[in-house]
């Protein structure tokens, strides 16, 4: 057997699900246990059982819909379980968000919250957390990790049938726990963007708490990206039922002066000259592969500072491998992020530029991404087409002038269009046409 601190995590379970009758038991009885030391035998637990959104289950996991629970301190039950709630895309004009104001505070820079628990720091002091509840003042009375206790539940499955999961003191963790006058809120926070989150962050710690306290308990999941704050609260129709979730309210916040009008991105379009070197032929840069924008300037926040390997990003960012390519080579696209050798390692960096990015306030820091856009053919031609029309087209006439101007393969047109439109739609969302 290979070391484990050898193995990935893809790598760790391929091997136990050769070693075990894993699939065959879930098929046939819906549901397996496995051990963590078991587990332990290839990997460590804590870097094999806990993935935060979806991209980030091993493939060998993915492929077989398959998927884990704890349901104690040293054991997981698997089965084909549905575990993931999407997260509403930003698709909210950013003009339209609640501004506002961060009282001064000397040991706080809004322009570098950098940790989930420094974004906490901020959702409470500024304000935002007691807006959005609307149930008074609230004080932080909890978090860390701790026992879930012992409790029944049922879970949907891939196959249409619900299971029922015993657990008896597993761990969980809780960012951020309060109480006000009405309600205590549990708090899950993040700082980096993913397309869903894994429902036990939120029902775990609803269950601990259910039976700890007589007030009605809500459940606040916050994303913290590029000076926004997005505030999603849920509830679970059915308490017994981790499937039951629904979304009560969404919300979005800017810390920052967050209007820009058409006017200033075309005066961003005038004065930004077009690349020469946007031929697959004449640059070895790869054409984008990444649909969201987003999601790029999380990684650029999370980089400020903290190079890291393409192994490290794809487990902050719950990418898989080809996905944190994918990203960095989008990053290097605009200028933004470089690979440099470090004691006999590749990292993941900011450059120069995307340094000065980064330290950006948010207007400043959405106008020159405008830019480095724009100093690529495609993007200031499709720009000056929406910018006239009020309209920037589908992922066909895109698809033929990546063609046209040779930006890529044939066989890679389709995938990367649908980027391009993406990325279109991201810079005429910062203003109204």
């Amino acid at each position: 057997m290979e070391k484990k601190t050898a193995l990935s995590a893809n790598e760790a379970w391929k091997a136990l699900l050769e070693r075990y009758p894993i699939e065959e038991t879930v098929r046939k009885q819906g549901v397996y246990r496995i051990t963590a030391d078991q587990i332990r035998e290839y990997r460590e637990p804590r870097l094999m059982a806990k993935w935060d959104s979806s991209d980030a289950l091993p493939e060998a996991l993915r492929k077989r819909k398959l998927n884990l629970l704890p349901d104690s301190r040293t054991s997981y039950v698997m089965g084909d379980f549905l575990l993931y709630e999407p997260i509403p895309e930003l698709r909210e004009h950013v003009l339209r968000m609640t501004h506002v104001e961060m009282p001064e505070y000397e040991s706080i820079d809004v322009n570098n919250i950098s940790s989930e628990a420094n974004a906490i720091h901020v959702l409470t002091l500024s304000g935002i957390l007691d807006d959005f509840l609307g149930d008074g003042p609230s004080a932080a009375t909890f978090n860390g990790r701790m026992g879930t206790g012992v409790f029944d539940f049922r879970v949907n499955t891939v196959r249409g049938a619900a299971r029922e999961i015993h657990v008896e003191n597993a761990q969980c963790e809780i960012d951020g726990g309060f109480e006000n006058a009405r309600s205590v809120v549990i708090m899950e926070a993040k700082n980096v963007v993913h397309s869903d989150f894994h429902v036990r962050q939120l029902y775990y710690p609803y269950r601990l708490w259910r039976t700890r306290v007589k007030k009605p308990i809500r459940l606040v999941f916050s994303v913290y990206s590029n000076m926004i704050y997005r505030l999603f609260e849920y509830r679970f129709a059915d308490p017994e039922d981790y499937s039951s979730i629904e979304l009560v309210q969404a919300k979005n916040y800017s810390l920052q002066d967050t209007r820009i009008s058409l006017r200033e991105l075309r005066e961003v379009r005038e004065r930004t000259a077009i690349r020469t070197d946007d031929d697959m032929d004449a640059t070895s840069v790869p054409f984008i592969q990444a649909n969201s924008m987003e999601r790029i300037i999380s990684l650029l926040e999370n980089l400020y500072g903290n190079p890291m390997t393409p192994g490290q990003i794809a487990e902050l960012m719950d990418f898989d491998p080809r996905q944190s390519d994918y990203y960095y080579n989008a990053g290097r696209y605009l200028g933004l992020f470089e690979k440099k050798n470090a004691d006999g390692q590749v990292l993941v960096g900011l450059t120069g530029l995307g340094e000065k990015v980064f330290r950006m306030n948010y207007k400043p820091r959405q106008l020159k991404l405008v830019e480095l856009m724009l100093e690529h053919r495609i993007f200031a031609e499709f720009f000056d087409a929406g910018a006239e029309t009020g309209r920037y087209p589908d992922k066909k006439v895109i698809g033929q002038r990546m063609r046209e101007l040779h930006v890529c393969n044939e066989g890679q047109i389709a995938r990367r269009a649908s980027s391009v439109e993406r990325w279109l739609e991201w810079i005429f969302n910062l203003t109204r046409l």
